[in-house]
């Protein structure tokens, strides 16, 4: 099969937010191995944290929202019956410039959440994509990797994917690939070897003879006395980040490695709970009897519960890094969200609302002025027609046949200002004439 992978995202947005993001992984993983702990386990429970820090104020600014959003509510209920079943311009501009001075008292704007999401959304993915692919945004990761790729290269040339007998290697391939001619065989061949089991990249160890080679001194894969770089980085408390939850069951469970056997179970375990806790202390929003609301609310409760069995099943599956990169995360924004709360429940939202009162005033004195030119000029037309109206009933009816004629007259005449529409439909008119006699 003629396909590798591209290692670094090339997604508008979320590319340039993933090397955003996967700088900050590799300066972190840069430390660690410094102190001597080169971990990607500890690297991304370090990223997630860090990360987290750095939305902390999105999140905050968000959950502040929804509180405003649960004080506007019932006000906005208020509108909504005041001008139930009026459907006439004047109301409906009337309306909307009550909703206007509305969130203009509050200081909130009726976009504000999708703003908030809009933001968040591109680096939600642009996480996921640096934890799946460490060697492309780690560069001692993506360097040790490097040694066996080239080494691979140098044996087959580009006969990879069909030489090295590993039938997982085909389903990753179809699974994530591109045509090869599109990208660096030598990273190609790194994603690929990221991605296998660590028993399928020991087979391909030694198929390909790489047992031996080394990276800055260091052996890269394990052998009976030494443990390998790979291993090194890949071991988190007795786990292979790089293998599925599944996988280590079943491998562990051959053996009767139960330790092993709990912590794979433990992943997607705590990744559903974990998960759940997390929703559990996120503020909910009331719905003051409105029915749409209440039918939302019933929505969103039962995909917050059916979210998390979905991550753990997922879990099962997944390389077991990307399971402790949402347990990290669940764990850390569940801190947060303490926090979070706890900033939030000292606010007085009263002087918040006070304050934006006052910055809003005169964006209401410019609402106000810009309302009442539109229901002028609106009032102004309706006179004007109105008055047309009086004029022509108050006519006898000699008076409203001679105007007619007059009228008739002057359309008639060819005196209509060239380019007009009296000219253009003067045209119409000698063209439908002239047929009409043919």
């Amino acid at each position: 099969m003629d396909f590798i992978l591209l290692t670094k995202d090339s997604t508008f947005i979320i590319g340039q937010v993933a090397w955003l993001l996967g700088q900050i992984m590799n300066g972190i993983f840069y430390v660690i191995d410094f102190i001597g702990i080169p971990n990607i386990g500890l690297a991304i429970i370090l990223f997630t944290i860090v990360v987290n820090l750095l939305m902390m104020p999105l999140n905050i600014r968000q959950q502040k929202f929804s509180k405003l959003s649960a004080k506007i509510n019932p006000e906005m209920q208020l509108i909504e019956k005041k001008y139930k079943g009026k459907s006439d311009q004047q109301s409906l501009m009337a309306k909307n410039m009550e909703i206007q001075e509305l969130y203009a008292k509050y200081g909130i704007s009726p976009r504000g959440s999708c703003i908030q999401l809009l933001i968040q959304f591109p680096i939600l993915l642009a996480l996921y994509r640096v934890i799946n692919s460490m060697p492309a945004y780690v560069t001692q990761i993506r360097d040790t990797f490097k040694v066996l790729a080239d080494a691979i290269i140098a044996k087959d040339g580009g006969g990879f994917l069909q030489n090295s007998g590993i039938e997982s290697i085909a389903n990753t391939v179809s699974m994530y690939g591109r045509a090869m001619t599109d990208g660096d065989l030598s990273n190609g061949i790194i994603d690929i070897l990221n991605k296998l089991s660590s028993s399928d990249l020991l087979e391909v160890a030694r198929n390909y003879d790489l047992t031996n080679l080394e990276y800055q001194g260091r052996l890269i894969l394990s052998n009976d006395t030494t443990r390998g770089l790979i291993d090194t980085y890949n071991n988190f408390l007795g786990l292979n980040m790089a293998d599925s939850p599944g996988t280590l069951i079943r491998n562990a469970w051959a053996v009767g490695a139960w330790g092993i056997v709990i912590g794979a179970v433990l992943i997607p375990i705590l990744s559903a709970v974990t998960q759940w806790i997390n929703v559990k202390l996120m503020p909910q929003q009331p719905t003051n009897g409105n029915d749409k609301a209440s039918s939302m609310a019933a929505s969103m409760k039962t995909m917050n519960m059916v979210m998390p069995l979905i991550s753990a099943w997922f879990c099962f599956s997944f390389p077991a890094g990307m399971g402790l990169y949402w347990v990290a995360g669940s764990v850390v924004r569940s801190i947060q969200q303490i926090v979070i709360n706890k900033h939030i429940d000292k606010m007085d939202f009263n002087d918040i609302i006070a304050q934006n009162s006052e910055k809003s005033a005169k964006k209401l004195e410019k609402l106000k002025a810009s309302q009442e030119r539109m229901n002028a000029y609106a009032s102004m037309n309706t006179k004007k027609v109105q008055n047309k109206a009086n004029i022509m009933s108050g006519m006898s009816e000699q008076e409203k046949e001679e105007a007619m004629n007059k009228a008739t007259e002057y359309y008639n005449s060819g005196n209509a200002k060239p380019g007009s529409m009296m000219a253009k439909a003067n045209m119409v008119r000698q063209y439908n004439e002239k047929n009409n006699k043919k």
